[in-house]
């Protein structure tokens, strides 16, 4: 018998192998599941194609040796060969009847069961003057839900201000812990660090030293020992401050009572005040002091200084004010931006409390046509807090505060007078306090007028119940509607 043989391919699936099937116009179709290549076909994909090959009159068969193809084959009753050649020789199994699916008789009573299961409607359901009044109703229902939900009002009420000032004493100091009803209220310190450098142009003259002047000492034994000064050995005046020299060579005192030598010296600090007259230096500094004594027979001179263009300690006090107010100003900012905007500053006590540098360039004596100044310093200064002078002056704004208004917004704040420090460290000044009031408005009071009245009449009615000083703003959405809403959630109320 004819058979048709269809070997499967890596990229077959379910519809292409049921496109070859439509090709076969054979009894037999032999489905060869290839060796290497992978298949998926599931056993409900083989119950599909066996019922298509059945509806195109042929008997399908498999030849596979994949284990669980075989066994979902044979669960199907599609008969399984080793090859194409044993599928040909042998017989094939028949093909297990199909049993068909006899139709049941349509049933003849289906119209009795419909009329008792669905009852005939009312008449006056089914007439039309019923139909037009339940219309009617339904019309006017969904209307009044619209007229009490949708409806919605903006009022703004503009009631009765006035301005209330107070002037409060305040009395500021770092013993106070707590805010006080007589004006006593805390101070806190804080500090910084601020640095600054300045130049400034030199025009002074200034003596500056040029040379050294020497001459000659004359020392005595005081003892029977030779004694031997070596040089460098420091001899000085008696004055103060004392002028002081240096030997220039080593000399030999010879033993004996009262044996001398002379020995140059030369003044340890250039300029003329190293000058001095005969019989000045007395001392010889050092354990060499207690054997021998000094004198200068003659004058010393030879020291000399030069005017030059410097800076003078004029110059200097002048830069370093210049400086210190430079200071001052950055100090005030820095401690300004450490604390709140609305904290009070007490610039008052703003005080140095350390000059960590100050250094000149060129240094005294040193001659320069410009000075410069680099100086850092700390600073300190008290401030008084906004939170205590809240508290402050809203007690004192309260107890005078008139009868049925209400505050308005924050208070404003503004200093009278000048801070000032007495000798304890308290800082008094005064401070004027104002703030708006507003009247205050029973919010019952307004739904009872403005609940479901017309918008015409409200207006009137608000202005003569409520003591306003400008007429009220009624803002209804939809503005067509002739009535304000009747429920108390769709009336929005602001009061300015």
């Amino acid at each position: 018998m004819k058979t048709q043989i269809i070997t499967l391919e890596s990229h077959d699936d379910l519809i292409s192998v049921r496109d070859k099937f439509s090709w076969a116009k054979t009894p037999r179709i032999l489905i060869v599941w290839p060796k290497y290549e992978k298949v998926v076909l599931r056993l409900l994909d083989l119950k599909i194609l066996q019922r298509h090959a059945d509806s195109l009159g042929a008997q399908l068969g498999l030849v596979t040796r994949r284990a669980n193809v075989r066994r979902d084959a044979e669960s199907l009753g599609i008969p399984v060969f080793k090859s194409t050649v044993a599928a040909q020789r042998n017989l094939w199994p028949d093909s297990a009847p199909r049993s068909r699916r006899i139709p049941k008789a349509p049933r003849r009573d289906l119209r009795r069961i419909r009329d008792h299961v669905y009852r005939n409607e009312a008449p006056w359901r089914t007439s039309l003057p019923g139909r037009v009044i339940a219309f009617t109703v339904g019309v006017i229902a969904v209307l009044t839900v619209a007229g009490l939900f949708v409806p919605h009002v903006s009022l703004t009420l503009f009631p009765e201000s006035q301005t209330q000032s107070v002037v409060i004493p305040l009395a500021a100091s770092q013993s106070v812990d707590s805010v006080s009803v007589t004006g006593a209220i805390p101070a806190r310190e804080l500090s910084v660090t601020v640095e600054a450098q300045q130049s400034l142009a030199v025009t002074s003259a200034i003596s500056v030293p040029k040379s050294r002047s020497q001459g000659i000492a004359q020392f005595r034994n005081l003892g029977q020992t030779e004694v031997k000064i070596r040089a460098g050995t420091v001899v000085s005046t008696g004055d103060k401050p004392p002028v002081k020299f240096a030997t220039l060579y080593d000399a030999l005192l010879e033993p004996g009572l009262d044996q001398i030598v002379d020995v140059p010296i030369e003044a340890l600090q250039s300029g003329a005040s190293g000058n001095i007259d005969g019989e000045s230096i007395s001392i010889v500094e050092g354990p060499l002091g207690l054997s021998v004594s000094v004198a200068n027979l003659n004058p010393i001179t030879g020291g000399a200084d030069s005017r030059v263009t410097g800076a003078t300690e004029a110059d200097r006090d002048k830069l370093r004010t210049t400086v210190m107010e430079i200071l001052l100003r950055d100090a005030e900012v820095n401690l300004l931006a450490q604390i709140a905007p609305a904290d009070l500053l007490l610039a008052d006590t703003l005080e140095v409390l350390k000059v960590a540098e100050e250094s000149f360039d060129p240094a005294a004596g040193q001659p320069g046509k410009s000075l410069t100044l680099t100086m850092q310093v700390e600073f300190s200064a008290r401030y008084v807090s906004a939170d205590d002078l809240d508290q402050l002056t809203s007690a004192a704004l309260d107890t005078s505060m008139p009868e049925g208004f209400m505050p308005n917004g924050a208070a404003n704040l503004k200093t009278l007078t000048k801070p000032s420090t007495d000798e304890f460290g308290v800082t008094h000044f005064e401070l004027e306090v104002t703030r708006n009031l507003l009247r205050q408005v029973d919010t019952l009071q307004v739904y009872s007028i403005v609940r479901g009245r017309q918008l015409k009449t409200v207006k009137d009615e608000l202005a003569s119940s409520l003591s306003l000083r400008d007429d009220p703003v009624i803002e209804l959405v939809p503005r067509w509607w002739p009535w304000l809403p009747l429920i108390p959630f769709n009336i929005s109320m602001e009061i300015k």
